[in-house]
């Protein structure tokens, strides 16, 4: 018999390989002869790197980068198994994390690291870029992106803009002559993990909606709102395209509008991107039951989380699925509703949120041999 095991991540405790590997220790200790596929799996958000190099025996890199407020720093990003594919998740070199809570203002805050995460990528050779735009720390619209690959973007007088969301507002020219040649020749394919549909600016926008969680004041917003659709008025006029109300354009600070001008870049929901790249699809062939999960399940699973995905496309097969989670949080019963059909909490006494944490492989390993013996003796497996 056979069982996909198709787990995200449990945050802050275990990465998508580890759970999933605990999930096939338990199933093994009762089950020795069962065929089990593992599938580290992610959303497009945080683990995505992690999580896609482990599902493809790829490899992660580190390099130096330009951080948020534009100091030197390390971050890393992974080269898929087929040895042409990057993933790159913004917030290893562009995140909110990285920005101390008393010094964090959009204002001045730059993708630019993002950027150079992108040059290391093209220099190992990478033709495909995935990337994940999630837990931005900058407003700038990848104008700091852009210039880290040679994009100019000009204010009256010819001269360069600074870093930071502020400086939109004096941008004036667009230059892509210098712009990386691999990107211009249009030898590149990139793919941004999406799963907002914020457009550019408005009371939906990148600065409304995701600007105070970055340090923005009211006033803030106003000035970095004008900011953005300013450079979405020269992004129509230098390069043709009309931006601001792209759904997802406003993600992480405008980068989703950024990506899209400068990168040709393709918005797509992150599970999508995931279930591709991992070919869960294919690996489903023939398996008797999948099982899922992550660390805090609840309603806002049912939404384009990680288990959603892989019970969608079990279930459009046919295949029971069955979720092993941390925590189980309110509106637990959305999830019924998406194909998946039953949920198991791996706390088994209470404990502290940290104790859990720190057993989480072993009460992993323990949820799915339960589930293991309880199939057993319903008599799915001999």
């Amino acid at each position: 018999m056979k069982i996909v095991i198709a787990p995200d991540k449990y945050k802050g405790s275990l990465t998508a390989l580890e759970v999933a590997k605990a999930i096939a220790t338990g199933l093994r200790r009762v089950l020795p002869n069962l065929e089990v596929v593992e599938v580290p799996m992610a959303d497009g958000g945080e683990g995505t790197v992690q999580s896609l190099v482990d599902a493809t025996g790829g490899t992660l890199r580190e390099v130096e980068v330009t951080g948020p407020l534009g100091e030197r720093r390390p971050a890393s990003y992974g080269i898929l198994g087929d040895g042409r594919t990057a993933v790159i998740e913004m917030a290893a070199a562009s995140g909110l994390a990285l920005v101390p809570r008393d010094r964090r203002n959009p204002l001045i805050t730059t993708t630019r690291g993002t950027g150079d995460l992108i040059k290391a990528a093209l220099d190992e050779g990478c033709t495909r870029l995935i990337i994940g735009i999630g837990g931005s720390a900058t407003n700038d619209a990848g104008a700091g992106m852009a210039q880290a690959l040679g994009a100019r973007l000009l204010d009256v007088n010819g001269q360069e803009l600074g870093p930071g969301g502020a400086e939109l507002a004096r941008l004036a020219r667009i230059d892509l002559g210098g712009l990386d040649s691999r990107i211009r020749s249009g030898a590149v394919e990139v793919v941004v993990a999406c799963d907002v549909a914020n457009p550019l600016t408005g009371p939906q926008g990148a600065s409304s909606v995701y600007g105070p969680q970055k340090g923005a004041t009211p006033e803030m917003v106003q000035q970095l709102d004008a900011a953005l659709a300013n450079f979405a008025r020269v992004v129509k006029r230098d390069l043709g395209l009309e931006v601001d109300t792209i759904p997802g354009a406003g993600a992480a600070g405008g980068l989703g509008a950024g990506l899209i001008a400068f990168l040709g870049g393709e918005l797509k929901p992150g599970v999508e991107i995931v279930l591709e790249v991992t070919g869960l699809v294919e690996k489903l062939e023939g398996a008797d039951l999948v099982i899922t999960g992550e660390g805090a399940m609840d309603g806002q699973t049912a939404y384009g989380k990680t288990p959603s995905g892989v019970a969608r496309v079990a279930k459009e097969r046919g295949i029971p699925v069955i979720a092993i989670v941390g925590t189980v949080g309110k509106g637990i019963e959305e999830v019924y509703g998406i194909g998946i059909d039953a949920v198991f909490s791996i706390i088994n006494r209470p404990c502290t949120l940290e104790e859990a944490m720190a057993e989480g492989a072993e009460l992993i390993v323990q949820t799915a041999e339960n589930i293991g013996r309880l199939l057993m003796a319903a008599g799915r497996f001999n």
